[in-house]
């Protein structure tokens, strides 16, 4: 539990800042605030798609899910 929340706390923000940076330099027309907040909103379709597939797996695994313990 510790390791995945380790890991996602490096990963968003490193994804976040990777992708500030890599569109300021990909399309220097844009404004920085245009970077951050593209950046801002890509990171967080990710983190919603896979919230959304970590759920859809928990409802997919078990028979009853309020019942259901592992």
């Amino acid at each position: 539990m510790l390791l995945t929340l380790a890991c996602g706390s490096l990963f968003f923000p490193g994804f976040f800042v990777l992708c500030a940076w890599g569109l300021h330099r990909a399309l220097p027309q844009w404004t920085v605030i245009d970077c951050l907040t593209f950046s801002n909103r890509l990171v967080s379709s990710i983190q919603a798609v896979l919230a959304s597939v970590s759920g859809l797996t928990i409802i997919w695994s078990c028979e009853d899910v309020v019942t259901c313990r592992w």
